[in-house]
């Protein structure tokens, strides 16, 4: 094993043992995570209510000392509730700066889609560019930072559709299932054991959110590390050549009215990367793109009215196209 090979193991080693004393299972979620974080990319995660999202980053972010800011959206939030804003002192007689919580490394958009454009759009030039404007003035942001957004697909009250340039921002959308029976069992098992969180004046019951541990796990030097050597992971002619072929045929598919963009290429490839790194290799294989391919594409793609009439829907097409691969 190499030194790099050695000093991935023990970074995903040691995240995964302490999300997992938080969190049941989605070992894949956490995964994906990881791939984020060592890439810079953003991530979007779907699911029902109570799948363990929100926990799922809070674990990962104090796993590792980054700074952490959370934002629960809402439909009346404004765009200076996520950059800042300028702020008069009354006692200097001018303005001052106050940074909004867009200014750390990981932030996680709770419910991003309840959040009206205007506010989608202040996140869009963080997300993309890594710096924000407030009055006349630009302000680069923390490095690194990134974006891990948790939305609802099935709740639709109150909430507006994320516009397509801000879903090709996100590297991947990770969509969370239900857990297995086994798990299930152990989610309720280890809430009956966690007791009850006191003070001098009273106590509640603890949650999981009690359990996730202050002190970090890993540094960011070692984040950085990772990050690095990741880009020195091997890729293939080969496999870039089916990247480009899977996006382009996504353009060409008679069921698709919006084909991938050459974002997609990037991400798969840059996605692909940090999953070898991960499982301790340094070069990508093609399981690297068939396991990526769902969570980076499927957001980017959308389905012609034809289609949608017919009950086509967009895993569908995308399993078609990478069969064709062959």
């Amino acid at each position: 094993m190499s030194e790099a090979q050695k000093i991935s193991s023990e970074f995903v080693a040691k995240i995964r043992e302490r999300v997992a004393t938080v969190v049941v299972g989605q070992d894949e979620v956490v995964e994906r995570m990881l791939i984020a974080l060592f890439t810079g990319g953003h991530l979007l995660l779907q699911g029902v209510p109570g799948v363990g999202k929100t926990l799922l980053v809070n674990a990962v972010a104090k796993a590792i000392s980054l700074s952490f800011s959370r934002v629960q959206f809402t439909i009346d939030m404004l765009p200076s509730d996520i950059v800042g804003s300028e702020i008069l002192d009354q006692s200097k007689g001018s303005f001052r700066i106050h940074k909004g919580p867009v200014f750390t490394n990981l932030l996680l958009a709770d419910e991003i889609n309840r959040a009206a454009p205007k506010v989608q759009s202040a996140l869009l030039e963080a997300m993309q560019e890594r710096k924000v404007t407030i009055g006349n003035t630009t302000y680069p942001l923390p490095l690194p930072f990134l974006v891990i957004a948790t939305q609802n697909p099935i709740e639709q009250a109150g909430t507006f559709e994320l516009p397509e340039a801000q879903l090709d921002r996100f590297m991947l959308c990770h969509r969370l299932d239900y857990p297995t029976l086994k798990e299930e069992e152990e989610i309720l098992n280890r809430q009956l054991a966690m007791g009850l969180r006191t003070d001098e004046r009273g106590a509640v019951p603890k949650t999981a959110f009690d359990m996730i541990k202050d002190e970090p796990c890993c540094s960011v030097e070692d984040l950085t590390r990772g990050m690095a050597a990741v880009q020195k992971i091997y890729v293939s002619e080969v496999f870039i050549r089916h990247c480009v072929e899977i996006i382009r045929k996504t353009r060409k598919h008679p069921a698709l009215e919006v084909g991938a963009s050459p974002r997609a290429a990037m991400a798969l490839v840059q996605a692909a990367r940090a999953r070898a790194y991960i499982l301790g290799r340094d070069y990508v294989i093609p399981e690297d793109l068939l396991a990526l391919a769902e969570d980076v594409m499927l957001h980017r793609i959308r389905l012609n009215y034809a289609s949608l009439a017919e009950g086509m829907d967009g895993r569908r097409v995308l399993n078609e196209i990478l069969a064709d691969l062959g």
